[in-house]
């Protein structure tokens, strides 16, 4: 059969990242070799391995998968107390916050600019977020936020310590994001509209796929126009599941897979987002489009910041993303007037939502051992998707407490930056990366999206319609597996999409 024979020419190329993480040596060939040991292609079908239904290890969710709260689970090992604990974070979680001053104390300080009243308006059912069906005012983006900044300049000192750095300034006016909404009394400082261009890509057998190529504008814009060198970068809302997880990956682990000058010739040469803390220490980068956070906390502190313009214990700030420009909004009244908590959320609250973001647990697999998934769990490795979408890791010592620790985990990512191309290009850094870099995003959770989130929009800016879409926009140093995706017949094609879904 074809398929049998894609495998057999494209085994030999397979490199790093299809071991546990616990078992890295950053030998790529000495991890190659151990695929052919444990669950590599065999015949075309790939070997079930002990505890891959259950991704998240013990912390794989207990509940059902089968509607659309899949996402939003405990722990499954979390003990009763915890649960407790992770029960009031997600009442924070969903809780609106009204702008100040207001009777509800605990619950004022929204804005003045702001995406979201909650941290649930963004990210729907703890899952995937989407770009708008329609321009204003006939949808919104509240799913969708559009990061804005301006070239900053790099030290000499830094780049020689990091390698290439790419760093950036907030735009002069309107800050780190587009806030496209307001409280009452002031301007929001504008609106998103996407227009796509559609372009055929022809598959085997003469499948045609239809590709949209998304270009952005915004209008309406509130505080004058935008600096003449703004680079935008739309992102959409990453699924919650299994944060808590990759938080307690070790950095070894992660770093085991780097190749940053592809020693090995393999094409792919994965590296590090590197977060700074302003005395010069650095940290791995994890979370975000771009790795540019390494703990969830501050991923925490950011969006309630940007998104909701709420300040924590972490950024103080209680104007949120107000720039030194929009001298009304930072003058307005805040959520901590007198000063009461330091902060519009105080410690303990957002504490809470922190836990409850570190343990929604990852779904369990739905038909791991069944013949299609297992055939495209081999297809997917043999066009070497997995070099980047590392299956397996095991924790360490989680910050999130002990359900999270020394777990076999199953996210299929590395959490490193790979250059994927002009086509998903949004030309804009952050930290390291630069503009055609993006970190690996997990798969665990992928085959739900439609199940809780009634879409199936994938890629950072949802571009993509479906799965196939988000596979043939890979480029980069993804652009071989890409091709070797295209190139399948449609049945081993429909395997491989299988197998992602089962995810």
């Amino acid at each position: 059969m074809l398929w049998a024979g894609l495998l057999v020419a494209i085994v030999p190329s397979l490199a790093a990242g299809l071991l546990h993480g616990a078992d890295a040596t950053g030998d790529h060939k000495a991890r190659a070799d151990a695929v052919n040991r444990v669950g590599g292609p065999a015949n075309g079908r790939a070997a079930p391995e002990p505890g891959e239904d259950m991704p998240g290890g013990a912390a794989t969710s207990r509940q059902s998968v089968d509607n659309a709260n899949a996402f939003s689970h405990a722990s499954g090992n979390l003990d009763f107390k915890r649960e407790f604990d992770f029960k009031i974070g997600n009442g924070v979680f969903k809780k609106l916050w009204v702008s100040s001053p207001a009777s509800t104390k605990s619950s004022d300080g929204l804005g003045p600019l702001f995406n979201a009243k909650s941290c649930q308006s963004c990210h729907i059912k703890d899952g995937r977020g989407h770009p708008p069906a329609a321009n204003w005012p006939d949808d919104n983006a509240v799913s969708m936020l559009m990061r804005l900044s301006i070239p900053g300049e790099s030290l000499p000192s830094d780049k020689a310590r990091f390698g290439v750095l790419a760093d950036t300034k907030p735009e002069p006016v309107y800050g780190t994001q587009l806030q496209d909404l307001s409280i009452q009394g002031h301007d929001a400082e504008g609106k998103i509209h996407i227009t796509y261009e559609e372009f055929p890509v022809r598959l085997a057998e003469g499948e045609k796929v239809s590709l949209r190529k998304p270009r952005y504008t915004i209008s309406n814009l509130g505080y004058g126009p935008l600096h003449p060198n703004t680079q935008l970068s739309p992102r959409v809302a990453p699924p919650m599941i299994g944060l808590g997880l990759l938080e307690a990956i070790p950095e070894a682990a992660v770093l085991a897979h780097a190749d940053p000058e592809d020693k090995d010739g393999d094409g792919i040469s994965g590296r590090p987002n590197w977060v700074r803390e302003p005395g010069g220490a650095a940290h791995l980068g994890r979370f975000g489009w771009k790795a540019g956070n390494a703990a969830i906390a501050q991923q925490t502190a950011e969006a309630f910041a940007g998104d909701i313009g709420i300040s924590s214990p972490l950024l103080g700030k209680p104007s949120g993303d107000c720039s030194e420009k929009q001298a009304v909004c930072r003058g307005a009244p805040n959520g901590n007037t007198p000063p009461e908590t330091g902060a519009e959320i105080n410690k303990e609250l957002f504490d809470l939502v922190v836990f409850y973001t570190q343990n929604l647990a990852v779904p369990a697999r739905r038909d791991p051992r069944s013949d299609a998934v297992l055939r495209g769990k081999a297809l997917f490795r043999a066009a070497g998707c997995a070099v980047c979408h590392v299956p397996s890791f095991t924790t360490a010592e989680a910050p999130a407490g002990p359900q999270l620790s020394n777990q076999t985990i199953w996210p299929y990512t590395d959490l490193l930056l790979h250059d994927m191309g002009d086509g998903l290009a949004d030309k804009r850094p952050e930290r390291e990366a630069n503009g055609r870099e993006w970190r690996t995003p997990p798969l665990w959770g992928t085959g739900l999206t439609q199940t809780v989130n009634g879409h199936t929009f994938f890629l950072h800016d949802g571009r993509a319609r479906t799965l196939t879409e988000a596979i043939l926009w890979h480029g980069g140093e993804a652009q071989k597996s890409r091709d070797a995706f295209a190139k399948l017949p449609k049945a081993d094609r429909d395997r491989l999409l299988a197998f992602v879904g089962s995810l």
